[in-house]
């Protein structure tokens, strides 16, 4: 099927009127399609490996799209100004876009960061057919203060955090944003549209309780899937991670 599928490259705006850049993996006729987010400081073609996905996803009948959420990869924004709510509201745009180009079933996938997004998205976004949420941050707050680099700000206002991809400065308002986002909460009110919970056993970025606690906050239906000894990138077991994903996608949304 992939023969009919094909790369596009598009463009969007969010409410606050900056431009989203997307690649759109679609077949001839919209149908089902799957919105990807990335994680924190990442981008959307994941190293690669989103853009392999996504070809997966199209031999199986699904579209897809990737974007950058604002002030990240080639989107419009400063990375310093970037919040949950903005991240929330940037999935929001996805959606109507999606909707806007005839596609009749939207499916939210987020990793880390993204993953609390498309929870939080999903909880009160009734046109979303289906969550899923990989390495996602239960209680956003709880885990990014903890990532703090120092505790006072820099004279500039910025704030640095520590992470896997080094240190990145963010504004004083980022941590003032998370305080009012609880991404297990928001995974109560999903029920009844299907939820997967994926995560890796061995991450030490966000501990698996974030993932017991969203699977365990979820009405049905409702699916958790640990991945044995991964991490939180889940380095060599992202097949794995796929091979639940496309299970979950064929199981409740089949095409």
């Amino acid at each position: 099927m992939s023969g009919t599928y094909k790369w596009r490259e598009l463009t969007f705006s969010n409410d606050r009127g900056l431009n989203l850049a997307g690649l759109l993996y679609t077949g001839p006729e919209p149908g089902t399609i799957v919105i990807v987010c990335h994680g924190f400081t990442g981008s959307k073609e994941g190293g690669g490996k989103a853009l392999v996905m996504a070809e997966e996803l199209g031999e199986r009948g699904y579209s897809t799209l990737l974007f950058d959420f604002s002030g990240c990869g080639e989107s419009e924004g400063s990375f310093s100004d970037i919040s949950l709510s903005g991240h929330i509201n940037d999935v929001k745009c996805s959606v109507d876009l999606c909707l806007d180009l005839g596609y009749k079933s939207i499916i939210i996938v987020g990793r880390s960061f993204g993953g609390s997004a498309v929870l939080c998205l999903g909880g009160t976004d009734k046109r979303t057919a289906g969550v899923s949420c990989w390495s996602a941050p239960a209680e956003p707050f709880k885990l990014f203060s903890e990532r703090l680099k120092v505790d006072p700000a820099h004279e500039n206002g910025l704030v640095p955090l520590s992470g896997q991809s080094g240190t990145v400065l963010v504004k004083n308002s980022f941590f003032e944003d998370l305080k009012i986002h609880n991404a297990a909460r928001c995974a109560s009110l999903i029920s009844p549209r299907p939820l997967l919970v994926v995560h890796g056993e061995a991450d030490d970025v966000v501990p698996l309780s974030n993932a017991e606690n969203i699977y365990k906050a979820a009405g049905g239906p409702k699916t958790i899937k640990i991945i044995s000894g991964a991490d939180h990138q889940f380095s060599g077991h992202y097949h794995e991670v796929w091979s639940a994903f496309f299970n979950w996608l064929e199981n409740y949304f089949p095409v």
